[in-house]
């Protein structure tokens, strides 16, 4: 399901319906920590889709705050 919620989340970016791609995001990222854990691979996948989706809405302070921590999580898979 949270895989569904990232793929239209990204379709809606794509075509600047941000209010109708954040709520999906955020669902994607709760299912992806609840099934996966915090530090899975796919919750940073979602998380850098969140920071584009901020950096294109110009929230570069939430954005960079996603970037952080997928990075973060990226490092530990390492």
């Amino acid at each position: 399901m949270a895989t569904v919620l990232n793929n239209l989340a990204e379709f809606y970016r794509a075509q600047g319906k941000y209010a109708e791609a954040e709520p999906l995001y955020t669902r994607a990222l709760a299912n992806y920590e609840k099934a996966l854990g915090p530090n899975h691979p796919m919750v940073a996948t979602i998380l850098e889709n969140m920071e584009v989706l901020y950096r294109e809405m110009g929230r570069d302070t939430e954005a960079m705050a996603m970037a952080s921590r997928a990075a973060a999580i990226r490092a530990i898979v390492r």
